[in-house]
């Protein structure tokens, strides 16, 4: 569990001031983060960017959106993470933060080889906001190795962190497949031919305790004509090879079938209100959007009406969007003022909220045979 503030009889107060000092001076929000920092793997960098604490203390969160439920606040989160009113309150924190990437972005991301140290501030805080069985859930994509046709393992190290240092349990990793994505790395993909395309970003689930809020009851998918004509027509009982006891459980019909971790969800939204505000009002549109089917899955999943979910890397409000349509409190808090400000469009729609639904084949491997010359 996250290390509390250092209580030992051999450090003096003086002593620990001095520490605090130069925790601030490092960068770091607290004692608990540069203590933290200093558990470390031999070689691995960790040098905050920036001076969090007095970050924290210069940009003050601007309401630039209010209703009835959440709330875009233009601002660093960590000032919100870190604020005592806001601590064991969230039952969702559900965000895409800026990818660990080999160049850089408009949306400001951070290099892949400093990112741990870099996402510290923002474990800690997430840890404070997150109630006993909510659920932190991050989308992020892989990286290259510069220059080179492998890959970087950040992500992996981002959860590693999380969990080993500062107590979050992995519930379920799930994979975001977008059936959309363009061939990319070109180099090796399209020129040299030696990789496939870069499709799938790893969604890390996690929580503070093994038994967070959960129903998968609320996100089942349509039942398989297969399923459709068992449930008409039953299932022979008894065991199949593979060792699984078949019942006549297997008929019974709940709805609708429980989903995998696999999500396939296209992301090519290229109009609509959002657009159109961002357009009128001559505001950059966010370049990192992820779809709403996203947010909309794990809000389903794992809370309820009423609950509040926050998106501390906001972007578009895209998560803020679809918790207002879905009854739920929501905070999204953006860094950028142009980005912040463009999320308005997103509530521009005042339509009733529809889920959308899309079907997608996946191929078995080799399924083209070529020809030979």
């Amino acid at each position: 569990m996250p290390v509390n503030r250092v209580n030992n009889p051999e450090f003096t107060s003086a002593y620990l001031a001095k520490v605090e000092k130069q925790a601030i001076k490092n960068g770091f929000g607290s004692v608990d983060a540069y203590l933290k920092s200093l558990v470390k793997k031999d070689g691995e960098k960790h040098r905050p960017k920036e001076n969090a604490f007095k970050r924290a203390k210069l940009n003050r969160l601007k309401n630039i959106y209010k209703t009835s439920k959440g709330q875009i606040l233009h601002g660093d989160s960590l000032d919100w993470l870190h604020s005592p009113k806001n601590a064991n309150s969230v039952d969702l924190l559900m965000t895409s933060p800026p990818f660990g990437l080999i160049t850089k972005k408009a949306y400001g991301n951070e290099n892949s080889e400093d990112y741990c140290a870099w996402f510290r501030q923002f474990a800690e805080g997430f840890s404070k906001a997150l109630k006993d069985d909510g659920s932190l859930v991050i989308d992020i994509s892989g990286s290259w190795i510069k220059g080179h046709p492998v890959r970087s393992l950040y992500h992996f190290d981002l959860l590693q962190m999380l969990c080993k240092e500062y107590g979050f349990y992995l519930c379920q990793e799930h994979y975001w497949w977008n059936p959309g994505t363009m061939p990319s790395p070109a180099a090796w993909v399209t020129i040299e031919r030696s990789r496939v395309k870069d499709a799938v970003n790893c969604i890390w689930w996690l929580s503070k305790s093994p038994r967070p809020k959960a129903s998968n009851l609320e996100i089942l998918n349509p039942y398989s004509t297969k399923m459709e004509a068992v449930l008409k027509n039953g299932i022979k009982s008894g065991t199949r090879p593979s060792g699984h006891q078949v019942t006549q459980n297997f008929n019974k019909d709940n709805g609708g079938a429980i989903p995998s971790n696999l999500l396939a969800i296209a992301n090519t939204e290229s109009n609509g209100v959002y657009f159109d505000f961002c357009k009128r009002y001559e505001i950059p549109i966010h370049p990192a959007r992820f779809p709403q089917s996203l947010p909309e899955y794990f809000i389903k999943f794992l809370t309820k009406k009423g609950d509040l979910v926050v998106d501390p890397f906001g972007g578009s409000s895209i998560t803020g969007y679809v918790a207002e349509k879905l009854g739920r409190k929501w905070r999204s808090i953006e860094m950028k003022h142009e980005y912040a400000f463009g999320g308005i469009g997103r509530f521009m729609d005042k339509k009733p909220y529809k889920s959308l639904v899309t079907k997608y084949a996946i191929h078995s491997p080799c399924s083209v045979i070529i020809k030979e010359k």
